[in-house]
C-alpha cells in the first residue's frame, strides 16, 4: 500500500514530452519558491511599513551574507539530490537509499559547523559589510537569529531535494504553503502584539522553516518508503561519504562564491549611505521574487537531465535543455519589461511613499536590471543542467566569473561612478557567467553522448 502511494507521488521524466514534463514538475516548484520568498517579503513589508525604513535597511543590509550561508545550504542539498535523481532514473533504489543515508550524515555535520561558525563571527561579518551605526543593532539581531535556524534550512532542503529528485515537487510546495501562512501570522503576532521588532520577523521565518522541514520528514517516513533507508542501506562508508561531498560541496560553493560577489557589491552600496541601503533592500526583495521562475525552471531541467542520464537517453537531454533555455529567455523578456516599467510602484510595497529619494534610487536600479533579465534564461538553465549531469565542479567556474565581475566593479568602478555602477553590476556579472557556462553545458552533453555510446556498443 505504501509503495503504491509512493509511486503516485513520483514522476518518471524519462518518457513523454520534455517541456511538458519539465513544466509540470517546475510549476509546483515555482509556487514553492514564491512562497519561500514570501517569508522574506512579508518580513520586509511588515518591517518597512511598521518599524520604518531604517529597520528595513537593517534587515536588507544582511541579504547578501544570508545568501552566502543559506545559499550554501541550499546548493549543498541540491548537489546531494543529483545522485538520487540519477539512481531513480536507472531504477537502482538500493544505491539511492545509501546515498540518502550518507547525505543525512553530511547535513548533520554541516548543521553544527555552519551554525557555530556563523553565529560566532556574526559581528565581524557585519563590520565587513560596512553596516552603518544607525542600523547595526537591527542587522545584528536579525542575522544572528537567522543563523540559528541553519539546521532547519538544511533539514528542509535535504528532504525536499530528495522528494524532487524522484519527481515529487508538489509535496514541498504544499508544506511551504502552510509554513508561509504560519510565517505571516507569527510576523504580526511577534511584531505587533509582542513588540519584538526585527527579532520577531527573524524568529517567525525560522519557525516557519522548521515546520516545513518537519512536515517533509513525517511524510517521507509515513508515505515514501523509497526514500527511507533500511538497516541494510545504513552502513557507513567513508568512500561514499566522500563521493557525496564531492558532488554536494561544489554546488554549495557555487552559491557561496556568487554570494561573495554580492556581499562585495552590497558593501560598496552600503558605503554610499542609508538611502541606498534601503533602496537596495527593496530591490533585493523584488529581484528574489521575480527570479523564482528561473530557479524553478532550471531545477526542473536539472532533475530531468539527471533522470535521463541515469536512463542513458542523451537525445532527450539535449531537447530538454534547449527548450528550457528558450522558455527562460522568453520569461526574462517579459518580467524584465515589467519591473523596468513599474519599478517605482513595486518598490512602494516596501517603502513609504514619502521616502522619495529611496524610491527614486530603487526605480533606477530596477530600470537598469530589467533590460538584461533574459540572460538568466541562458545562465540558470545551462548551469543547473551541468550540475544535474554530474559536473558540478565545472559549473562552479561560472560563479567565479560572476564573483570576479562584481568584485572588480564594486571595488574600482563604484568609487568613481557611484550608484549607477551598482545598477549595472549584476548584468555584467551575468554576461561573464554566460560566456563560460553556455558553451560548457553543450560540451558536457557531447562528452556524455560519447560515453553512453561506448557503453552501449
Amino acid at each position: 500500500m505504501l509503495q503504491n502511494k509512493s509511486k503516485n507521488r513520483m514522476m518518471n521524466m524519462t518518457e513523454g514530452n520534455p517541456l511538458k514534463l519539465i513544466a509540470s514538475f517546475a510549476l509546483p516548484l515555482l509556487l514553492g519558491n514564491l512562497l519561500q520568498q514570501m517569508y522574506n517579503v512579508m518580513d520586509a513589508v511588515i518591517v518597512g511599513r511598521i518599524l520604518g525604513p531604517w529597520a528595513l535597511a537593517g534587515v536588507g543590509a544582511t541579504s547578501s551574507v544570508q545568501f552566502l550561508v543559506m545559499g550554501f545550504c541550499i546548493g549543498l542539498c541540491s548537489g546531494f539530490a543529483i545522485p538520487i535523481a540519477q539512481f531513480f532514473g536507472a531504477g537502482d533504489i538500493n544505491r539511492l537509499k545509501r546515498s540518502l543515508f550518507h547525505d543525512a550524515i553530511l547535513c548533520v555535520i554541516f548543521s553544527v559547523l555552519l551554525t557555530v561558525a556563523s553565529t560566532f563571527w556574526c559581528d565581524e561579518i557585519l563590520h565587513m559589510l560596512q553596516i552603518s551605526a544607525e542600523i547595526y543593532d537591527d542587522a545584528y539581531t536579525y542575522l544572528f537569529i537567522m543563523f540559528c535556524g541553519i539546521p532547519f534550512t538544511l533539514l528542509y532542503n535535504l528532504l525536499s531535494g530528495a522528494l524532487r529528485a524522484v519527481g515529487d515537487s508538489k509535496t514541498p510546495f504544499l508544506f511551504l504553503a502552510l509554513s508561509t501562512v504560519l510565517n505571516i501570522v507569527l510576523d504580526l503576532v511577534f511584531i505587533l502584539s509582542f513588540g519584538m521588532g526585527v527579532a520577531g520577523a527573524a524568529l517567525a521565518t525560522v519557525l516557519a522553516q522548521a515546520l516545513s522541514g518537519i512536515l517533509c520528514l513525517i511524510l517521507i517516513l509515513k508515505k515514501m518508503p523509497v526514500l527511507v533507508p533500511n538497516r541494510r542501506n545504513c552502513i557507513f562508508s567513508l568512500h561514499e561519504l566522500w563521493v557525496m561531498l564531492l558532488i554536494g560541496l561544489p554546488m554549495g560553493l557555487q552559491y557561496s562564491i556568487t554570494a561573495i560577489g554580492c556581499m562585495v557589491m552590497q558593501a560598496a552600496n552600503n558605503a554610499l549611505g542609508s538611502v541606498y541601503s534601503s533602496s537596495f533592500a527593496a530591490v533585493t526583495k523584488i529581484k528574489q521574487f521575480s527570479m523564482c521562475p528561473f530557479d524553478a525552471l532550471a531545477t526542473g531541467v536539472s532533475v530531468y537531465c539527471g533522470q535521463n542520464l541515469g536512463a542513458g537517453k542523451m537525445d532527450r537531454i539535449k531537447t530538454g535543455v534547449k527548450r528550457g533555455i528558450l522558455t527562460g529567455a522568453l520569461y526574462g523578456l517579459f518580467i524584465g519589461a515589467l519591473i523596468s516599467i513599474f519599478g517605482r510602484e513595486l518598490s512602494a510595497l516596501f517603502i513609504g511613499n514619502d521616502e522619495t529619494a529611496v524610491l527614486d534610487a530603487a526605480a533606477q536600479f530596477l530600470l537598469c536590471i530589467g533590460t538584461c533579465y533574459w540572460m538568466l534564461g541562458f545562465l540558470n538553465v545551462t548551469r543547473m543542467s551541468v550540475q544535474g549531469l554530474g559536473f558540478s565542479g565545472r559549473a562552479i567556474f561560472s560563479g567565479v566569473a560572476e564573483m570576479a565581475s562584481r568584485v572588480i566593479i564594486s571595488i574600482w568602478i563604484v568609487p568613481i561612478l557611484g550608484y549607477p555602477a551598482i545598477c549595472w553590476d549584476d548584468q555584467l556579472a551575468w554576461v561573464a557567467g554566460c560566456f563560460y557556462i553556455v558553451p560548457m553545458c553543450f560540451h558536457v552533453i557531447h562528452k556524455l553522448e560519447g560515453q553512453v555510446s561506448r557503453k552501449s556498443a
